[in-house]
């Protein structure tokens, strides 16, 4: 059996790239049926319960937006890389709320590129996620970890 092909593999998140992709938009009742499932605050849930909070209107839950960003990275590239999962997040912020009509797209940045000592055959990345509207809004950011395979491993270190 031979491995699958990749079309991207650790070596091609350099330090410093930039991607920007995706489009998506949100609607009233997208944010309502998440939120009744999984963050059921009043002002996830109605206009009017959106009125009488600060935010002065329906929004998106929080980690509704962090659902569509993934989305969004695996339509924009995960899906076609040699992803191995990844071992967490540093910081989630939440910027800005997200509204009915709202089109969202992300933009990542690479921080840091390295190779794991102790898997020769696994490239580790820290990026950050930045989710933005349609006026380039930041309504979101994240960091956090992903692990790829590499497309030629190295030698393990030295224990």
């Amino acid at each position: 059996m031979t491995e699958k092909t990749y079309k991207y593999y650790w070596e091609d998140f350099p330090v410093g790239k930039v991607s920007e992709f995706g489009h998506m938009t949100v609607s009233a009742e997208e944010i309502i049926e998440f939120a009744g499932k999984f963050d059921p605050q009043p002002f996830h849930l109605s206009e009017e319960g959106g009125k009488n909070s600060l935010f002065g209107g329906l929004c998106a839950s929080g980690w509704h937006t962090c659902a569509m960003a993934m989305r969004m990275m695996c339509d924009g590239y995960i899906l076609e890389s040699a992803s191995l999962g990844s071992p967490g997040l540093e910081n989630i912020r939440w910027l800005k709320p997200v509204r009915p009509g709202d089109t969202l797209h992300v933009r990542s940045v690479v921080l840091e590129a390295r190779p794991m000592d102790s898997k020769p055959h696994v490239g580790l990345l820290r990026v950050r996620t930045e989710v933005l509207n349609q006026n380039n809004e930041e309504v979101m950011q994240m960091e956090g970890y992903g692990m790829y395979r590499r497309r030629t491993p190295g030698a393990p270190k030295d224990e």
